[in-house]
């Protein structure tokens, strides 16, 4: 009962979202996330990519967080040899909507380094574990900044502490001391993810045949802990995808309508007065323009407000625009560079040809309105798209 009604309630916040994504108002589509409750996210599901480097112990981790052993039924395989070729997903038994998905190891003959993400299509996954053993990696350093550029989180995780403890046991007998090891197993870790200009990296170290031990039991419990958190990172990482085709819906609509106006624009600029064809293409594309701005929530206005909602300069927003915004000089400047000299010979043509003239100054305004006013509502849209999706980068970052 308790997750139909989570179901319902996310349901309703994203219709919400969608609402206010298609009525251009950005910061009511926010606000419909901002206020939503931690509860409301448990419905969504998480998907977990388990990576790292060819025999880091990936597979035995997944076992061993799903209390399993290698050769039950099951279990995730595990071996010296990594022949993995397709991620496999197993559930999570404790925790409810968490999929861990085994992924082929990073750097190996099959799946190199440069085409690793794409191959795997690692966009897919909401949160990612990097498993390493014996020592902090340039594959581990490619995988945490890579993550990072997405906008998504990771946990480090190194492996086959058990074997590490064992070996300074027996090089150092007399000074052996477990917790000073393992803390300097950390720290390295820590340094190496750091060092790519990932902040605060959560690190553990653990055995896959001791889940009892050392930081296992910490992991379970943080991950345990953060699942709220992750879910709803992963939420608003879901989003532009969610606005994009309403964004497509409301583009569409609006694109329908070009051609009234372009024929609004050719009628008057075959009017035979001189400097109405350019002035009356000017003002009609001016005005529409503008007015797309606004519909989608691009506007001066409205971007201020949406940076003072996800707390962030103006110009981080203002730096996803590539329309001409809402400077008149630029919308007149561009006129004058398209068409300018077409509208001049056309009002030539009207003094010496009036009918002539007059079907050359409507057809140029209704070409040059009709195609502009096409180009401009694309790049409005495609701006829209990076201001949401810049603004709930924001956000996600507001919340860890």
């Amino acid at each position: 009962m308790f997750l139909l009604l989570c179901r319902r309630l996310s349901a309703m916040a994203l219709d919400g979202f969608r609402a206010a994504v298609y009525h251009g108002s950005l910061t009511d589509a926010i606000s419909n996330v901002q206020q939503r409750t931690p509860e409301s996210f448990n419905s969504h599901t998480l998907s977990i990519a388990i990576t790292g480097e060819s025999g880091s112990g990936r597979s035995s981790l997944i076992n061993a967080m799903r209390g399993l052993r290698a050769g039950d039924e099951g279990a995730a395989e595990t071996g010296m040899l990594d022949t993995m070729t397709m991620p496999v997903a197993y559930p999570d038994p404790v925790l409810p909507g968490v999929t861990l998905w085994d992924l082929p190891g990073v750097g190996t003959p099959y799946f190199p380094l440069d085409t690793y993400w794409e191959r795997l299509n690692l966009s897919q996954y909401d949160f990612f574990i990097i498993v390493g053993f014996q020592r902090f990696r340039s594959d581990h350093a490619w995988l945490a900044c890579k993550i990072q550029r997405m906008g998504m989180r990771f946990y480090f995780v190194r492996s086959k502490a058990d074997a590490d403890l064992d070996a300074s046991r027996r090089q150092r007998p007399s000074s052996y001391d477990e917790e000073r090891i393992l803390e300097q197993i950390r720290e390295d870790c820590r340094r190496g993810v750091a060092a790519e200009g990932v902040g605060h990296p959560q690190v553990f170290v653990v055995s896959s045949w001791e889940p009892n031990r050392y930081d296992f039991p910490l992991l379970r419990q943080t991950l345990q802990m953060e699942l709220p958190r992750l879910r709803r990172h992963a939420f608003l990482l879901s989003l532009p995808a969610v606005a994009s085709p309403i964004i497509n819906q409301k583009k569409a609509a609006l694109k329908g309508e070009i051609w009234k106006i372009a024929l609004f624009s050719c009628l008057l600029a075959a009017i035979p007065v001189p400097g109405l064809a350019f002035l009356g293409t000017f003002f009609v594309f001016r005005k529409h323009l503008f007015g797309y701005s606004s519909n989608f929530g691009v506007d001066n206005r409205s971007l201020l407000a949406l940076a003072r909602q996800v707390r962030r300069p103006l110009g981080e927003l203002t730096a996803m625009m590539t329309s001409l915004g809402t400077t008149p000089m630029m919308a007149l400047k561009l006129l004058l560079d398209s068409v300018g000299a077409a509208m001049m010979v056309a009002e030539y043509s009207w003094k010496r040809l009036p009918v002539f003239g007059a079907l050359v100054s409507g057809g140029v305004a209704l070409v040059t309105t009709f195609f502009m006013l096409r180009k401009h509502l694309a790049s409005i849209a495609d701006d829209t798209r990076r201001v949401l999706s810049k603004a709930l980068e924001a956000e996600r970052e507001n919340a860890i």
